[in-house]
């Protein structure tokens, strides 16, 4: 679904309401589990429900520029987690809305339905950033696969009916065809979680060892070898939504620096009246606005279906770095109280710091970008 800009513009306003009232009062403590039901539920009856899914599935089928506005309002709260949308419905990337037949009826359905969950596993203790040095292995055995291998820092593992597993089926090929997804029930033999890592974000995500676990072939998605390119195919997306994110949390934090500076009074004088502060406030802002165009260019071009990896790694690169600068700047602004669990602004500032290196380090991208430049395709 395409929407207009006034469309949009009515959309984030909508949205906006809905967080200021659904979500921000809880930002000082946990919801209980009837809280968030009640949130659930409100969401759905505002159509804020299955919002990048196809209509056909019943969701919203969001373009991409839609769903740059959608990540960048839910991102101004820190009453949801940062990596965990699931209040406005379950979950489906990266893998499950391309899956048909059998596969949609046992595991896509049931997600969307919110009877399964599922965990993405690509990670792994020495192919973090390298997927081409994975080894987890998927070795064929007649009409079946035997996995044996770790993964690591698998989100949602501990909660998931099944992982989507990206494992070695011809090392030779490596990620040029070498490479290949399967979907594996948690309660398969073999599987198990072996450790969760503790997190300055306070997530929890899991080590998972694969011990000679068999699957049927069935349970492969695509065809054999093209599961680095079906794992990968959603990465211009996840740039987008960490450069959208960037600008939530931005905004909201650059807010409550405004507010906090035109009150807070030192040597006679507020803050908001300091030059030092004043060019801090203008850098944000100016660097917000920036990152907002970066977002929208690259949401725009994705959806034109136009080629945009340059611009989504620039939204990602610029847009994490910029989230981080302004939350860290505004903290700074509200001196000991900004260090306290009473503003947001803390857990921001922690958040947008991990998000510097996951899902693709800044290093990395710029790597990336830079190769690009050099060969005249950006």
């Amino acid at each position: 679904m395409t929407l207009s800009y006034d469309e949009l513009e009515e959309f984030r306003r909508s949205l906006r309401r809905f967080v200021e009232r659904e979500l921000i009062p809880f930002e000082r403590r946990v919801m209980t589990e009837a809280e968030r039901r009640k949130a659930q539920d409100s969401a759905r009856e505002a159509g804020f429900w299955l919002m990048d899914v196809p209509e056909a599935l019943g969701g919203q089928g969001l373009g991409m520029r839609g769903m740059a506005v959608f990540w960048h309002e839910v991102s101004r709260t820190t009453a949801l987690p940062a990596r965990d949308h699931s209040l406005f419905g379950p979950v489906t990337g990266p893998i499950l809305l391309s899956l048909s037949g059998q596969q949609k009826e046992r595991y896509l359905d049931p997600v969307l339905a919110g009877r399964k969950r599922a965990c993405f596993a690509q990670t792994e203790p020495d192919a973090g950033s390298d997927p081409a040095s994975m080894r987890t292995r998927a070795a064929r055995k007649g009409n079946r696969y035997v996995i044996n291998g770790v993964k690591r820092f698998i989100t949602h593992a501990d909660v998931a009916d099944f992982a989507q597993v990206i494992a070695v089926t011809d090392p030779a090929k490596g990620v040029r065809g070498g490479i290949s997804c399967f979907l594996v029930d948690m309660d398969t033999p073999g599987l198990r979680i072996a450790t969760q890592h503790e997190t300055m974000m306070g997530d929890r995500p899991c080590e998972l060892v694969f011990d000679n676990v068999e699957i049927l072939e069935e349970n492969r998605v695509g065809a054999e070898g093209v599961g680095f390119s079906v794992a990968q195919s959603w990465l211009n997306e996840g740039r987008i939504r960490h450069g959208a994110r960037a600008c939530g949390v931005a905004e909201r934090c650059l807010e409550l620096a405004v507010d906090y500076v035109k009150q807070r009074r030192t040597f006679g004088e507020p803050l908001a009246e300091r030059q030092g502060v004043q060019w801090i406030l203008a850098d944000c802002f100016t660097e917000l606005h920036a990152t907002k165009l970066m977002v929208r260019d690259a949401a725009e071009k994705v959806d034109a279906g136009t080629e945009a990896r340059a611009e989504t790694l620039m939204a990602k690169i610029y847009g994490d770095e910029m989230g981080f600068r302004v939350a860290d700047r505004c903290l700074q602004l509200h001196g000991g109280i900004g260090l306290t669990t009473e503003l947001p602004i803390e857990k921001f500032w922690r958040d947008q710091r991990s998000f510097m290196i996951t899902e693709g380090p800044t290093e990395v991208l710029r790597t990336a970008l830079a190769k690009m430049i050099l060969r005249g395709a950006a």
